[in-house]
């Protein structure tokens, strides 16, 4: 039986308790500060992201892993005798996943996926793959369920506010200004590999995470193995009545806490939270 690692860009999401308990390793995202280029998770954090923000009125921008470094570190496994089975970030939203496809072409036995997926939505593929590679299953034979998978992963978002999407130049100063004087929070969701708006909600916006935990959840049948709240640095108080509504609608065996990390927070901004899953 050959030997299999699972690996993932950074954006997948998962907290570094959870790269451990899977032995997940991740490669980096950029981050530029301006002239500064830093990696996603290694030298650069969410707050710092925030923290720029504040001080200069500018956003960061975000830039894919090349060629070059996922040759190197796809090399670095293959030359110990591993498979590898690398999951990106959708191709819809960077040149990650060509770039990983273009060193894999110069390398045997690595296998990257475009996930269709961001942050947890690619998690959650990952750490099916992990659960299929402990099983014993061929690589080949878990690339193909996870292309079967990806398009039953249900990966959404409620923002707190369109500022960070305006200044990123993902939507236009007119929609923000619309939704921030109705005091409108909107939901992104992950369809096909790209994304679009959803149901838009109002109120504060604790009752409007358990209204948008109700809308995911309700009516549907999800894989009932884990679910993600994944969010972006936001009211500890908020995730757990968020974890609390999960628990009642569906009895999740893992119902698993973790925080964006650069790349999905420079777009989405502070107090963003989704529930993530994958369904029957």
């Amino acid at each position: 039986m050959s030997k299999i690692v699972v690996t993932a860009d950074s954006t997948c999401d998962l907290s570094p308790e959870l790269r451990e308990r899977y032995h997940v390793e991740l490669v980096p995202l950029y981050v530029n500060f301006g002239e500064d280029s830093r990696r996603d998770g290694v030298d650069a954090q969410p707050d710092d992201i925030y923290d720029y923000y504040r001080s200069s009125g500018k956003l960061t921008t975000t830039s894919a892993a090349s060629p070059g470094d996922y040759h190197t570190f796809f090399k670095g496994f293959t030359d110990q005798g591993y498979e590898v089975i690398h999951l990106n970030i959708s191709s819809g939203f960077s040149a990650t996943h060509q770039n990983a496809m273009m060193a894999a072409s110069d390398l045997k036995g690595v296998y990257p996926v475009d996930s269709y997926n961001l942050s947890t939505g690619t998690g959650l593929l990952v750490l099916e793959a992990c659960d299929m590679a402990e099983e014993g299953m061929p690589a080949l034979d878990i690339v193909t369920r996870l292309e079967e998978m990806r398009c039953r992963v249900r990966a959404s978002f409620i923002l707190d506010t369109l500022e960070y999407l305006w200044k990123g130049g993902r939507c236009s100063g007119v929609t923000a200004l619309g939704a921030n004087l109705l005091k409108l929070k909107p939901c992104i969701e992950v369809r096909d590999g790209k994304m679009g708006v959803g149901k838009k909600f109002r109120g504060n916006l604790s009752n409007v995470m358990e209204q948008y935990t109700n809308t995911r959840l309700e009516g549907v049948r999800p894989e009932l193995k884990r679910v993600f709240i994944t969010h972006s640095g936001i009211d500890p108080a908020i995730i757990d009545r968020v974890k609390a509504r999960v628990r009642q609608l569906h009895p999740f065996e893992e119902i698993l806490v973790t925080r964006a990390g650069c790349v999905v927070s420079n777009h989405c901004g502070p107090n963003t939270l989704g529930v993530l899953f994958i369904e029957k």
